[in-house]
């Protein structure tokens, strides 16, 4: 089993009544990057007004944090935690910086407006499932290739590469729990006439039925 993070780091810049709210998102994974993460959008943006932050750390969400970073009290950071609660992802830090424009927005305003800049901070950064997995390598003779390659077709297993030496060798990048899946199914198809190899163990990245490598 996985869980849900953000994929990117990106900013996203809006203006509300002259104000300008630009929201940063980055993946973490201890609370002392996402803590050096806050401390350079602070020092990249020293002139704003306010650079407010919420983040939660851990696969079962254990560590949660914000400020209003002198807003009034509840219209900042918890809104930005609340938004990045209602995406359930974790590992998740977010700032939401603020140049004020002169026109006050309010309390409602300032909510919807900090709401806004982690939302579309999120959404830019993308939604992934992270999860644990590894590149199969599945050894066959040449006349099977077509069965193996209709098997994966029907099941939406992403061949992620097929090399041609004296066998065939198809790669595929899943998570544990279906390389077994994947095994017994080959195993039947080519009648026990295959062999498996796996390397590359480690995160990756679920995107509907295919994995991809993590960067870091």
């Amino acid at each position: 089993m996985g869980y849900l993070t953000i994929k990117d780091e990106v900013s996203s810049e809006f203006e509300e009544k002259k104000s300008v709210f630009i929201g940063h998102a980055k993946r973490v994974y201890e609370e002392e990057d996402a803590k050096a993460f806050i401390d350079k959008i602070r020092g990249e943006h020293k002139e704003a007004t306010h650079n407010v932050y919420a983040y939660i750390i851990g696969e079962n969400m254990g560590i949660q944090r914000y400020t209003d970073d002198g807003e009034p009290q509840g219209t900042a950071g918890v809104p930005v935690l609340d938004v990045i609660k209602k995406n359930g992802i974790t590992n998740t830090v977010v700032v939401v910086t603020r140049y004020f424009g002169g026109i006050l927005l309010g309390k409602g305003g300032l909510v919807r407006a900090y709401s806004k800049g982690a939302a579309q901070a999120i959404k830019e950064a993308g939604v992934v499932e992270r999860v644990q997995g590894a590149a199969l390598h599945i050894f066959i003779e040449y006349d099977l290739l077509g069965k193996v390659q209709y098997s994966c077709g029907q099941n939406s297993w992403h061949i992620e590469d097929t090399i041609y030496t004296d066998k065939v060798e198809i790669i595929i990048l899943c998570t544990f729990e279906l390389m077994e899946d994947i095994k017994k199914e080959i195993v039947q198809v080519t009648s026990g006439k295959c062999s498996f190899e796996k390397d590359r163990e480690g995160y990756y990245f679920k995107i509907d039925n295919r994995l991809f490598m993590e960067e870091i």
